[in-house]
């Protein structure tokens, strides 16, 4: 690690007032540059040297979905770089009782220097930020969640040193996570190998998107549904929820669907010995994922959480400071 003399910071200046809502959005420069400062700001904060280059900023958070990691992430973040953060439920808010969010968009706007939202309804999610004039940062959503896809990135860096050329495996439902992790590992040349039962692939026009960039950088986007030809030489091995919030009546339907899909024991055998296990977790232990591996010597779950921390800092000093 890092003497603090030597932990240079650069924010992603580029990015200054822009919008997070997917990664398609940004560069692969952009992205590279947003998990090195990740790791420096990670860095700085365990010294108890974090900057606090928010000082007077406040971000708003709305909520229609229930979460442990990114509303405490962002509100620690926050507090960590000197701002404050706001709660807020979309059911204590007018848009709750039928207020456009467009309407809210161009309110919260006036009293927000940013506003993170984890909402159900992408197509919600880019209304906001076409009428909200601050920064609108995509907590999670049906198709995307880039927060968790910067974090990832960072865990593997911290662990595996050079992206470029890994190997990572996504088993499972072809979901949100999937979609910004796909987009990710294309920016920084990883390949990825994404297995997913037939009907549950990821969406068409997202890996052709990602393929495109992928193929910039010198790597591959693959799709199959052959969890051994995913996991097979694969650095690392990553899988979610097979039931994500929402998809509740699907579970019974689902579980049977995905069965044949778990990270296990055996299936981890066809990865290289030294692979990391990640999960953004809450996780359903022996379902998507044996206890054996998420509890695991290969397993990173939980630095991969406390990553979503740096991660975003890195996201928000680059989009207000």
């Amino acid at each position: 690690m890092k003497l603090l003399e030597e932990v240079q910071l650069k924010l992603v200046s580029s990015l200054k007032g822009k919008d997070l809502l997917t990664l398609l959005d940004y560069t692969s420069e952009e992205v590279q540059d947003l998990v090195k400062l990740a790791t420096k700001l990670k860095v700085l904060t365990k010294a108890g040297k974090c900057p606090k280059l928010l000082e007077g900023k406040t971000l708003g958070m709305l909520f229609e979905k229930h979460s442990t990691r990114t509303r405490i992430s962002f509100e620690v973040g926050m507090n960590q770089l000197g701002g404050k953060a706001m709660f807020m439920h979309s059911r204590d808010l007018q848009i709750g009782r039928g207020e456009p969010i467009s309407d809210t968009g161009k309110v919260l706007s006036g009293y927000l220097d940013a506003i993170m939202i984890r909402a159900n309804s992408h197509e919600m999610v880019k209304e906001l930020a076409e009428h909200a004039t601050i920064p609108v940062i995509n907590g999670l959503t049906d198709i995307y969640h880039p927060c968790q896809a910067l974090a990832d990135l960072e865990t593997i860096a911290e662990n595996k040193v050079e992206l470029k050329g890994l190997k990572v495996a996504f088993v499972g439902d072809g979901n949100n996570v999937a979609h910004s992790l796909v987009v990710a590992c294309a920016h920084v040349g990883m390949n990825i190998a994404v297995a997913t039962p037939p009907g549950y692939e990821c969406n068409a026009e997202i890996i052709a998107k990602a393929q495109e960039i992928a193929k910039a950088n010198g790597s591959t986007v693959t799709v199959t549904n052959d969890p051994i030809e995913a996991v097979t030489d694969a650095d690392v091995i990553y899988t979610d929820v097979w039931t994500s919030m929402g998809q509740e009546e699907e579970s019974a339907k689902r579980l049977v669907d995905f069965k044949d899909y778990q990270i296990n024991d055996a299936l981890v055998a066809h990865a290289k010995p030294n692979y990391m296990f990640l999960h953004c977790l809450p996780a359903h232990r022996e379902e998507e994922v044996a206890s054996s591996v998420i509890d695991g010597p290969n397993s990173f779950v939980f630095e991969q959480a406390e990553n979503r921390l740096h991660a975003q800092k890195a996201v928000l000093v680059s989009l207000l400071a």
